[in-house]
């Protein structure tokens, strides 16, 4: 596998899940793709020894799950070839702008077969369920309810004493002149989230300054466990909050925002700058104690900072 290949197997599984690409040949060099917006059909994409100079080829599925209808999977197969013949271009890697293409494809084909499915059912039978949108819809007007009823107070949700934030920063990354740099602190409403950001803006002028602001939280109502808060923003860069969100997901932390500020250099990074923002906001949650220390890729711990 050469090295454009192999990092753009870290790249995407550090943007999507862990095993979206994945190598399980490597004579002759097959991957297989799971593409994020439809997990129950796994594809097999053959790249050859000179890709990307050369475009890989999709071979079909690897797996179809089972409530998939019959014909779905090489239906999807086929979308695949089409979309991949148009966003290739010579010289540049091309699954992740293939697999942003193909997110409004593969949710129609889930819907497809969500409508079959539900076809299928005995008449008398219904059932509900709430959509990752409706339920982050469903979040978004719960922090619209508790920033209303708070906005009279927002002084108060600063620290005591005109102390900052109790921010935690993370080690600045640099690549090809672009600087990444993220901060984490406990939060325990969406109102003082917004107010912690607006402070982190209004006090530094180098952050108010930077090309994105990307914006993550998760909260749980203290009186009321069962009702949450999640939401993000990209602040220009497409995408990269919805990012932070999901790897805050995978990693289980809760009361806790994070901001990742990037001031660009001027070469852009395509897909490696998600991979960037996210190792950028890990090590700040891990560095403020919000989630369990992970191993570097050298097997050393990454040390907590102070705050700053």
């Amino acid at each position: 596998m050469n090295d454009t290949l192999a990092d753009e197997v870290t790249s995407i599984n550090s943007i999507y899940d862990e095993s979206t690409l994945a190598v399980v040949s490597e004579s002759p060099l097959i991957c297989t793709l799971k593409l994020p917006s439809l997990p129950s059909v796994s594809l097999r994409l053959e790249f050859p020894p000179s890709y990307p100079d050369a475009p890989p080829s999709v071979l079909g599925t690897q797996s179809v799950g089972e409530h998939i209808p019959k014909g779905v999977g090489k239906e999807v197969a086929e979308k695949v070839r089409r979309v991949l013949a148009e966003t290739y271009r010579p010289g540049d890697a091309c699954i992740f702008d293939l697999i942003e293409e193909l997110g409004d494809l593969a949710e129609a084909a889930e819907a497809e077969a969500g409508a079959a499915a539900a076809a299928a059912q005995p008449p008398s039978s219904t059932s509900t369920s709430t959509s990752h949108d409706d339920h982050h819809h469903h979040q978004h007007q719960q922090d619209q309810h508790a920033e209303t009823h708070s906005k009279a107070n927002d002084t108060d949700l600063l620290p005591p004493n005109g102390d900052p934030p109790p921010w935690t920063l993370s080690e600045p990354i640099t690549e090809k002149k672009s600087i990444f740099l993220a901060r984490a602190a406990p939060v325990t409403s969406p109102a003082q989230a917004k107010q912690y950001l607006q402070h982190l803006i209004q006090t530094d002028k180098r952050v108010a300054r930077a090309t994105h602001n990307i914006t993550a939280w998760r909260i749980q109502d203290a009186s009321n466990p069962a009702v949450s808060y999640q939401d993000c923003d990209d602040d220009g860069e497409t995408a990269a909050g919805g990012r932070v969100l999901h790897l805050m997901q995978l990693m289980d932390v809760w009361n806790v925002m994070v901001v990742v500020t990037r001031w660009y250099g001027g070469v852009q990074l395509g897909p490696d700058r998600f991979r960037i923002i996210n190792s950028s906001a890990r090590g700040a949650l891990v560095a403020g104690g919000f989630a369990r220390e992970e191993k570097g890729e050298k097997g050393e711990g990454l040390k907590k900072k102070g705050k700053k």
